[in-house]
């Protein structure tokens, strides 16, 4: 009985645990000139699917990819790959990544959440031990923001407690979720990472060069 007993409330406390991820993916990518998500790595992933796969390997077991631009392409390639995930479609996503980020939230928001784990598909080098210690984190902290940090620079990916969920949907959407993450953020929150690949944001053609080696 009492073996029953703490099986129950392990798996209670795993309920309230639960952590999803939205990786933001619906915009133009007009400074590259092609989809990011579409962009292959080393190794044969493309920058989407290396994320996801990263999430999965540190334990996050619903990853949300909210597609705007290019909606068909991205899907058809993720579920090509075998990674599973979730995808939303941001009819909106001309607004900017904050509508995005909005559409993801009415996806992953449910009984059970505590929080949610944000990366732009742009930060795709980041490692499955840096997504986990910032679970851990969390966890140990319950800080409303955790997030990776290497001095003064701040990565990815952002966990956000869901207590902040209402802020985010009413920010002002010229703004995003900036003004919150900054009101919200603390010392508990600030996890000191090594990790070059939290803070490395692929955006222009010369990023992916410098990156991947190669001559576009």
């Amino acid at each position: 009985m009492l073996s029953l007993m703490a099986a129950i409330l392990a798996h209670r406390a795993n309920i309230a645990y639960v952590i999803p991820a939205i990786v933001l993916s619906a915009g133009r990518s007009s400074r590259m000139g092609r989809a990011k998500a579409l962009l292959p790595l080393a190794g044969g992933d493309t920058f989407l699917v290396r994320i996801v796969r990263t999430f999965l390997e540190a334990g996050v077991d619903d990853v949300v990819v909210v597609l705007g631009h290019e909606a068909d392409a991205i899907a058809a390639s993720c579920a090509a790959s075998g990674v599973p995930a979730r995808f939303v479609v941001n009819s909106e996503y001309d607004r900017g990544q904050w509508s995005s980020l909005i559409a993801g939230l009415g996806t992953v928001d449910r009984p059970g959440v505590a929080g949610v784990l944000v990366t732009p598909v742009d930060v795709p080098l980041v490692s499955a031990v840096t997504v986990r210690a910032v679970i851990d984190r969390y966890r140990r902290s319950h800080a409303r923001i955790v997030r990776p940090t290497s001095g003064a620079r701040h990565g990815h990916p952002l966990l956000i407690d869901r207590s902040l969920f209402p802020e985010l949907r009413a920010a002002d959407p010229s703004e995003g979720a900036k003004p919150v993450v900054r009101a919200h953020a603390s010392p508990e929150g600030d996890l000191d990472i090594a990790d070059e690949g939290a803070f490395t944001d692929i955006d222009t053609v010369a990023d992916y060069e410098r990156i991947t080696g190669t001559q576009e």
